[in-house]
């Protein structure tokens, strides 16, 4: 016989189930020992457990949509299961105050997952956890709700010492019909978003082609013994506005503090740009390259080439739903840019795992700059930014402040490594592999690249009394 506590008043029964919850989780008859049912309790537990699950479904959606009543309705399906059970097992063992127990139980333990699910579900969507934790998520929540209803069968089959088979039967049963539950709602969220399949208009579909001709006919042509910069901006993924944001600032920067007006393009993957803007892929990339390798003197020019997406080991995303993109791989951009002719090369890559790109990348003509190392994430691409880490630091602070690529990359890094682990990220570690022939080359072509440093070197030159000596221009 169980000997439930009486109920003494409100807030002590609510303390005394908060704590017959915690000793659920863990499968602990001790629940049973000090839960105090009540149809007060009942009631109260129940509104906590639908507005921690509304809480949480909304959080999963990232705050769009709209209430769902169904999804309600479906998710008080399972404590009034609870509750005809404990109306089942009052009856057989003669123990009325028995009847609300389980549901009471159930509740309280959901409750409590409920509110952890919308902790850790909103430090995902301020990028506050790694991104490999999106990967498990899924089955942790999963694992998570058949527990909290195993939970409740198991002690009661334990304190009540049912036979082993009538036990494991009904273990089995409850498993069979919470996966079948979990399968079937689904689709019925509290907080659903109406999902519209992604299109292109076909203003946008004929436009591409033109947009794309006309961006590559306005890059001018470099001048003889005159170094100029090129600038290439590819923003890959299209499901997130930091890349896109990101590569139109970068080029305004270039463009405007680095004198590229005129030598630059930016290809990107986003809805807003569809009619506005080439789209980034295999082909336009490649068409980007050989057009500003045509345009460019192979002596003095350089390209800077900025790309920014997502990525896994050597894959750097590009997708613009309904259009099936190939990914870039190391070896496909290593072609494109060496049938590009282009000679000097400045490559920055960020996406995580972006140090697999610098085996295939690596020249005596080319710096080659990635986000992360080969077997790390960088961070800072979720949908809030305006900006990566990475992007943030190296472009918007660093080169601001340093007249060097080298000093803007060391300041950056150092400035990441800060960030990371005020957050208690795992390091991304941005790499820096510089060819034989772009180290000795890169202090004049950075001459052009920022002023300060071609007002340095000439300040720094011997100098005559009527004839002072400029600053050489390669």
């Amino acid at each position: 016989m169980i000997d439930f506590k009486p109920s003494i008043n409100f807030w002590h029964d609510f303390k005394s189930n908060q704590r017959a919850g915690m000793w659920l989780f863990l499968g602990s008859r001790k629940s049973l020992q000090i839960v105090r049912p009540s149809i007060l309790q009942l009631i109260f537990w129940g509104i906590l457990g639908g507005s921690a699950n509304t809480l949480f479904s909304w959080l999963s959606s990232g705050g769009a949509g709209q209430f769902n009543s169904q999804g309600l309705v479906s998710y008080a399906l399972w404590p009034f299961i609870a509750l005809i059970v404990g109306i089942f097992l009052s009856q057989r063992i003669d123990n009325t105050r028995l009847m609300l127990v389980p549901a009471v139980l159930w509740l309280v333990l959901d409750t409590h997952i409920a509110v952890l699910q919308s902790l850790i579900q909103y430090l995902l969507l301020q990028d506050l956890l790694p991104d490999w934790v999106y990967d498990y998520l899924p089955i942790v929540f999963a694992v998570l709700f058949v527990w909290q209803s195993l939970a409740v069968v198991w002690v009661f089959a334990r304190e009540l010492h049912w036979p082993w088979w009538e036990r494991g039967l009904i273990m089995l049963a409850t498993l069979f019909v919470l996966i079948v539950w979990q399968i079937s709602a689904r689709d019925q969220p509290i907080w659903k978003t109406t999902e519209s399949p992604p299109s292109i208009s076909e203003q946008a579909f004929y436009a591409q082609s033109q947009l794309l001709n006309q961006t590559l006919a306005k890059i001018e042509l470099g001048e003889f013994a005159q170094t100029k910069w090129y600038f290439l901006g590819v923003a890959g993924a299209n499901y997130q506005d930091v890349f896109k944001l990101e590569i139109e600032r970068i080029k305004e920067q270039f463009d405007t503090r680095f004198a590229t007006f005129g030598r630059s393009l930016a290809l990107i993957n986003n809805p807003e740009t569809l009619e506005k803007t080439p789209i980034a892929s295999k082909t336009s990339i490649a068409m980007a390259l050989k057009r500003i390798g045509q345009q460019m003197n192979p002596e003095s020019d350089v390209l800077f080439l900025y790309m920014s997406s997502h990525g896994v080991r050597n894959q750097f995303e590009l997708s613009n739903d309904p259009i099936d993109l190939d990914n870039v791989d190391p070896k496909w951009l290593r072609s494109a840019l060496d049938q590009s002719g282009v000679r000097w090369k400045v490559i920055v890559i960020s996406a995580c795992y972006s140090g697999s790109f610098v085996p295939a990348l690596q020249s005596p003509d080319t710096l080659v700059i990635t986000a992360s190392a080969a077997d790390r994430d960088s961070f800072g691409c979720n949908s809030d930014a305006d900006a990566t880490y990475f992007g943030r630091a190296f472009f918007e602070q660093a080169m601001r402040d340093q007249n060097s690529l080298k000093a803007a990359f060391e300041q950056a890094q150092h400035t990441i490594q800060k960030w990371e682990d005020n957050q208690g990220l795992t390091h991304s570690e941005p790499q820096w592999v510089i060819g034989k022939n772009m180290e000795l080359m890169l202090p004049q072509l950075e001459q052009h690249l920022f002023p300060q440093a071609a007002t340095a070197h000439v300040n720094s030159a011997p100098q005559q009394q009527d004839h002072p000596t400029a600053a050489g221009v390669f």
